[in-house]
Protein backbone atom coordinates (compact mmCIF):
# COMPACT_ATOMS: atom_id res chain seq x y z
CA UNK A 1 0.00 0.00 0.00
CA UNK A 2 1.38 3.53 -1.23
CA UNK A 3 1.20 6.64 1.57
CA UNK A 4 1.25 10.18 0.18
CA UNK A 5 1.46 12.68 2.51
CA UNK A 6 1.00 16.27 1.66
CA UNK A 7 3.16 18.71 4.13
CA UNK A 8 3.61 22.56 4.56
CA UNK A 9 6.52 24.56 5.26
CA UNK A 10 5.46 27.31 7.82
CA UNK A 11 6.83 29.79 10.33
CA UNK A 12 8.39 27.48 13.38
CA UNK A 13 5.34 27.30 15.96
CA UNK A 14 8.39 28.46 18.39
CA UNK A 15 8.87 31.78 16.96
CA UNK A 16 6.74 34.93 17.27
CA UNK A 17 5.34 35.91 13.91
CA UNK A 18 6.08 39.48 12.97
CA UNK A 19 3.75 42.26 10.84
CA UNK A 20 5.20 43.83 7.83
CA UNK A 21 5.35 47.25 8.51
CA UNK A 22 2.83 47.67 6.08
CA UNK A 23 0.26 45.54 7.06
CA UNK A 24 0.75 44.41 3.86
CA UNK A 25 1.17 40.75 4.89
CA UNK A 26 3.20 38.89 7.75
CA UNK A 27 7.07 39.09 7.90
CA UNK A 28 9.34 36.40 6.90
CA UNK A 29 12.89 38.03 6.27
CA UNK A 30 15.44 35.76 8.45
CA UNK A 31 12.30 33.87 10.01
CA UNK A 32 13.47 30.07 11.02
CA UNK A 33 10.83 28.02 9.14
CA UNK A 34 9.69 24.02 9.99
CA UNK A 35 7.74 21.63 9.20
CA UNK A 36 3.93 22.36 10.32
CA UNK A 37 3.28 20.40 13.19
CA UNK A 38 -0.01 18.51 12.09
CA UNK A 39 2.38 17.16 8.83
CA UNK A 40 4.76 16.11 11.30
CA UNK A 41 1.89 13.77 12.75
CA UNK A 42 0.81 12.77 9.34
CA UNK A 43 4.40 11.91 8.17
CA UNK A 44 4.72 9.96 11.29
CA UNK A 45 1.48 7.86 11.53
CA UNK A 46 2.43 7.06 8.01
CA UNK A 47 6.16 5.81 8.54
CA UNK A 48 4.63 4.05 12.03
CA UNK A 49 1.96 2.08 9.08
CA UNK A 50 5.36 1.22 7.07
CA UNK A 51 7.06 -0.06 10.09
CA UNK A 52 3.97 -2.22 10.84
CA UNK A 53 3.80 -3.73 7.27
CA UNK A 54 0.60 -1.96 6.26
CA UNK A 55 2.20 0.19 4.11
CA UNK A 56 5.07 -0.65 1.21
CA UNK A 57 5.99 3.19 0.49
CA UNK A 58 5.26 6.75 1.45
CA UNK A 59 5.25 9.37 -0.41
CA UNK A 60 5.61 13.12 0.95
CA UNK A 61 4.89 16.16 -1.08
CA UNK A 62 4.56 19.98 -0.62
CA UNK A 63 3.48 22.77 -2.74
CA UNK A 64 5.87 26.28 -2.77
CA UNK A 65 8.69 28.06 -3.83
CA UNK A 66 12.40 26.14 -3.66
CA UNK A 67 12.92 26.70 -0.23
CA UNK A 68 9.97 24.12 1.03
CA UNK A 69 12.52 21.22 -0.31
CA UNK A 70 14.14 21.97 2.75
CA UNK A 71 11.08 20.37 4.56
CA UNK A 72 10.61 17.32 2.32
CA UNK A 73 14.22 16.68 3.68
CA UNK A 74 13.21 16.49 6.85
CA UNK A 75 10.25 14.28 5.80
CA UNK A 76 12.66 11.82 3.54
CA UNK A 77 15.28 11.89 7.13
CA UNK A 78 11.83 11.08 9.68
CA UNK A 79 11.25 7.82 6.93
CA UNK A 80 9.44 8.54 3.44
CA UNK A 81 10.49 6.74 0.63
CA UNK A 82 10.25 9.84 -1.76
CA UNK A 83 9.56 13.57 -2.10
CA UNK A 84 7.58 15.29 -4.26
CA UNK A 85 7.70 19.45 -4.64
CA UNK A 86 5.42 21.15 -6.64
CA UNK A 87 7.16 24.48 -7.41
CA UNK A 88 5.63 27.63 -7.48
CA UNK A 89 6.56 31.26 -5.90
CA UNK A 90 2.77 31.96 -6.23
CA UNK A 91 0.51 32.73 -2.34
CA UNK A 92 -2.21 29.99 -2.99
CA UNK A 93 -5.37 29.16 -1.28
CA UNK A 94 -6.59 26.15 -0.07
CA UNK A 95 -8.49 25.48 -3.22
CA UNK A 96 -5.10 25.77 -5.18
CA UNK A 97 -3.66 23.51 -2.96
CA UNK A 98 -6.20 21.05 -2.95
CA UNK A 99 -6.54 20.88 -6.62
CA UNK A 100 -2.89 20.54 -7.54
CA UNK A 101 -2.65 17.42 -4.81
CA UNK A 102 -6.08 15.94 -6.79
CA UNK A 103 -3.44 15.87 -9.84
CA UNK A 104 -1.16 13.84 -7.66
CA UNK A 105 -2.99 11.55 -6.42
CA UNK A 106 -3.87 11.01 -9.80
CA UNK A 107 -0.70 10.34 -10.64
CA UNK A 108 0.74 8.41 -8.12
CA UNK A 109 -2.60 6.49 -6.92
CA UNK A 110 -2.00 6.17 -3.76
CA UNK A 111 -4.09 3.98 -1.21
CA UNK A 112 -3.77 6.04 1.64
CA UNK A 113 -3.55 10.30 2.25
CA UNK A 114 -2.56 11.71 5.36
CA UNK A 115 -2.35 14.86 5.99
CA UNK A 116 -2.33 17.11 8.53
CA UNK A 117 -5.85 18.91 9.64
CA UNK A 118 -4.71 22.12 8.98
CA UNK A 119 -1.92 24.25 9.35
CA UNK A 120 -0.69 26.77 11.72
CA UNK A 121 0.07 29.70 9.81
CA UNK A 122 -3.43 29.80 7.78
CA UNK A 123 -5.88 27.60 9.94
CA UNK A 124 -8.15 26.71 7.35
CA UNK A 125 -9.13 23.41 8.13
CA UNK A 126 -10.41 23.26 4.63
CA UNK A 127 -7.68 21.07 2.08
CA UNK A 128 -8.00 17.79 3.13
CA UNK A 129 -11.55 17.83 2.64
CA UNK A 130 -11.26 19.79 -0.43
CA UNK A 131 -8.48 17.31 -1.78
CA UNK A 132 -11.43 14.34 -0.78
CA UNK A 133 -14.15 15.63 -2.45
CA UNK A 134 -11.77 16.16 -5.59
CA UNK A 135 -10.90 12.73 -5.51
CA UNK A 136 -14.07 11.17 -4.62
CA UNK A 137 -12.95 9.61 -1.88
CA UNK A 138 -13.96 8.66 1.47
CA UNK A 139 -12.34 10.77 4.58
CA UNK A 140 -12.13 10.92 8.25
CA UNK A 141 -11.08 14.07 9.87
CA UNK A 142 -9.81 15.13 13.22
CA UNK A 143 -7.87 11.11 13.51
CA UNK A 144 -6.84 10.24 17.15
CA UNK A 145 -6.27 6.24 15.54
CA UNK A 146 -5.45 4.91 12.79
CA UNK A 147 -6.18 1.07 11.92
CA UNK A 148 -6.36 -0.24 8.28
CA UNK A 149 -7.27 -4.34 8.30
CA UNK A 150 -9.13 -5.92 6.02
CA UNK A 151 -9.10 -3.48 2.95
CA UNK A 152 -10.83 -0.85 5.17
CA UNK A 153 -9.08 1.82 7.52
CA UNK A 154 -10.75 2.63 10.85
CA UNK A 155 -10.26 6.23 11.64
CA UNK A 156 -11.37 6.98 15.20
CA UNK A 157 -12.50 11.17 15.63
CA UNK A 158 -12.31 13.32 18.09
CA UNK A 159 -15.72 15.35 17.81
CA UNK A 160 -17.12 17.32 20.04
CA UNK A 161 -19.47 15.38 22.28
CA UNK A 162 -16.08 12.50 22.72
CA UNK A 163 -14.95 10.23 20.19
CA UNK A 164 -16.47 8.76 16.45
CA UNK A 165 -15.39 5.44 14.88
CA UNK A 166 -15.83 5.47 10.80
CA UNK A 167 -14.96 2.44 8.65
CA UNK A 168 -13.84 3.74 5.11
CA UNK A 169 -13.22 2.08 2.53
CA UNK A 170 -9.59 2.11 0.58
CA UNK A 171 -8.54 4.66 -1.01
CA UNK A 172 -9.48 7.42 1.49
CA UNK A 173 -8.43 10.73 3.01
CA UNK A 174 -7.55 11.02 6.52
CA UNK A 175 -6.32 14.45 8.30
CA UNK A 176 -4.47 14.24 11.77
CA UNK A 177 -5.46 15.54 14.99
CA UNK A 178 -2.92 16.08 17.91
CA UNK A 179 -3.40 13.08 20.07
CA UNK A 180 -2.64 10.79 17.47
CA UNK A 181 1.01 10.30 17.87
CA UNK A 182 3.86 11.50 18.71
CA UNK A 183 6.48 12.52 16.23
CA UNK A 184 10.06 11.30 16.21
CA UNK A 185 13.15 13.27 15.60
CA UNK A 186 15.29 12.88 12.58
CA UNK A 187 18.41 10.95 13.34
CA UNK A 188 22.11 11.87 11.88
CA UNK A 189 22.46 8.80 10.08
CA UNK A 190 18.83 8.89 8.34
CA UNK A 191 19.44 12.85 7.66
CA UNK A 192 23.02 12.03 5.78
CA UNK A 193 20.24 9.46 3.63
CA UNK A 194 18.24 11.79 3.02
CA UNK A 195 19.93 13.39 0.77
CA UNK A 196 20.21 10.29 -1.57
CA UNK A 197 16.73 9.42 -1.94
CA UNK A 198 15.01 10.90 -4.83
CA UNK A 199 13.19 14.15 -4.74
CA UNK A 200 10.80 15.22 -7.67
CA UNK A 201 10.30 18.49 -9.14
CA UNK A 202 7.19 19.77 -11.23
CA UNK A 203 6.27 23.00 -11.87
CA UNK A 204 2.73 23.88 -10.79
CA UNK A 205 1.89 25.48 -13.75
CA UNK A 206 2.54 21.94 -15.89
CA UNK A 207 -0.39 20.49 -13.70
CA UNK A 208 -3.41 22.53 -15.43
CA UNK A 209 -4.62 24.17 -12.49
CA UNK A 210 -6.15 27.96 -12.80
CA UNK A 211 -3.74 29.48 -9.75
CA UNK A 212 -6.09 32.64 -10.33
CA UNK A 213 -6.61 34.20 -6.74
CA UNK A 214 -9.98 34.55 -5.13
CA UNK A 215 -9.00 35.72 -1.93
CA UNK A 216 -7.82 39.60 -1.86
CA UNK A 217 -5.36 39.85 1.15
CA UNK A 218 -6.64 43.86 2.67
CA UNK A 219 -4.37 43.80 5.56
CA UNK A 220 -3.09 42.22 8.70
CA UNK A 221 -2.80 42.66 12.43
CA UNK A 222 -1.28 41.77 15.67
CA UNK A 223 -3.78 41.17 17.99
CA UNK A 224 -4.82 43.93 20.55
CA UNK A 225 -2.39 43.54 23.45
CA UNK A 226 -4.68 42.40 26.61
CA UNK A 227 -4.90 44.95 29.22
CA UNK A 228 -4.11 44.38 32.93
CA UNK A 229 -6.21 42.31 35.22
CA UNK A 230 -7.84 44.46 38.77
CA UNK A 231 -8.58 42.11 42.05
CA UNK A 232 -11.81 42.78 43.53
CA UNK A 233 -12.47 42.93 47.20
CA UNK A 234 -15.46 40.20 47.05
CA UNK A 235 -18.02 38.43 44.43
CA UNK A 236 -20.31 41.14 44.52
CA UNK A 237 -18.05 43.86 43.35
CA UNK A 238 -16.72 41.00 41.10
CA UNK A 239 -20.43 40.52 39.56
CA UNK A 240 -20.89 44.60 38.69
CA UNK A 241 -18.19 44.65 36.82
CA UNK A 242 -19.05 41.93 34.86
CA UNK A 243 -22.35 43.50 33.97
CA UNK A 244 -21.06 47.20 34.10
CA UNK A 245 -17.64 47.42 32.46
CA UNK A 246 -17.11 43.95 30.68
CA UNK A 247 -20.50 43.70 30.14
CA UNK A 248 -20.65 39.88 29.97
CA UNK A 249 -23.92 39.15 31.71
Amino acid sequence: MKILVPIKRVIDYNVKARVKSDNSDVDLTNVKMAMNPFCEIAIEEAIRLKEAGTATEVVAVTIGAKTSQEQLRTALALGADKAIHIETDEKLESLHIAKLLAKIVEQEAPELVILGKQSIDSDNNQTGQMLAALANRGQGTFASKVVVADGKVNVTREVDGGLQTVALSLPAIITTDLRLNEPRYASLPNIMKAKRKPLDVIAADSLGVDLTPRIQLVSVEEPAKRSGGIIVEDVAQLVEKLKTEAKVI
